[in-house]
């Protein structure tokens, strides 16, 4: 909606995500998340922090739909997950770019390859690749690495081909699961500061991690969950949570 000066009135604007009550219990009778209720806006840049088996993991499946709530809806870009069909959930999945802690590339094809596949995926015409995928690759810092295998690079430089891989389809959210945890802090700092200008340009950024030198460093939004319970949620928070 737009306000009186032309601007689009950011409290009017359907959240990017949002989870409403949502509960997830898993066969084994384990209870990932509890009434889960959460909103995300366009635009914003957040930390999802707590000890292992937290749930944050499970909110990320969830978000991808890789697995069902038990309870309540989801929402991601104003579609309601649980309503979609099943051939919808590809769609659904490119708007959403996933780095995870472990790069996932494919390790006998080339960084312009490995960033190309996601392009090949949705079957985008080859001239388009041949733009796109330098152009993604200068962004990250790594238009000289184009011909050069993963296991040639450091890790560093694979997480940044895994973000370029994420981010090729212009996502409206990213995800990252753990990015920095197989990271030095240099690299680690590298990579977050890519990721914070991904943001700037527009993209819904949300980190889950544990890092927590860099959480209360970068003073962003940071949402603490606790056995599958959100615990605090705050504007400009650090790494507060201790179990």
């Amino acid at each position: 909606m737009m306000n009186l000066n032309g601007e689009h009135d950011r409290e009017t604007e359907l959240p990017i995500i949002a989870f409403d009550k949502v509960s997830k219990t898993y066969s084994t009778g384990t209870k990932a998340i509890t009434n889960l209720s959460l909103k995300i806006n366009k635009g914003e840049f957040v930390f999802i922090v707590g000890s292992s088996g937290s749930g944050k993991s499970t909110l990320i499946k969830l978000l991808l739909k890789e697995i069902e709530p038990s309870e309540g809806n989801i929402f991601v870009n104003g579609k309601e997950l649980t309503r979609l069909r099943r051939s919808q959930i590809p769609k659904h999945r490119r708007g959403i770019g996933v780095v995870f802690q472990d790069f996932r590339l494919l390790k006998d094809r080339n960084v312009f390859e490995n960033v190309a596949f996601a392009q090949r995926v949705i079957q985008e015409p080859i001239r388009s690749i041949k733009r796109k995928v330098p152009s993604i690759l200068a962004e990250v810092g790594l238009s000289e690495k184009m011909q050069v295998l993963p296991k040639q690079l450091s890790g560093g430089e694979q997480q940044r081909v895994a973000l370029a891989r994420a981010l090729v389809n212009n996502p409206v959210i990213l995800l990252a699961d753990e990015p920095t945890g197989n990271l030095d802090p240099k690299n680690s700092w590298e990579i977050m500061n890519l990721l914070e200008e991904v943001n700037k340009k527009g993209t819904t950024v949300v980190i889950v991690t544990h890092n927590r030198e860099i959480v209360d460093a970068m003073q962003k939004r940071v949402i603490t969950m606790n056995k599958g319970v959100l615990i605090s949620d705050e504007t400009k928070g650090g790494y507060s949570y201790e179990g």
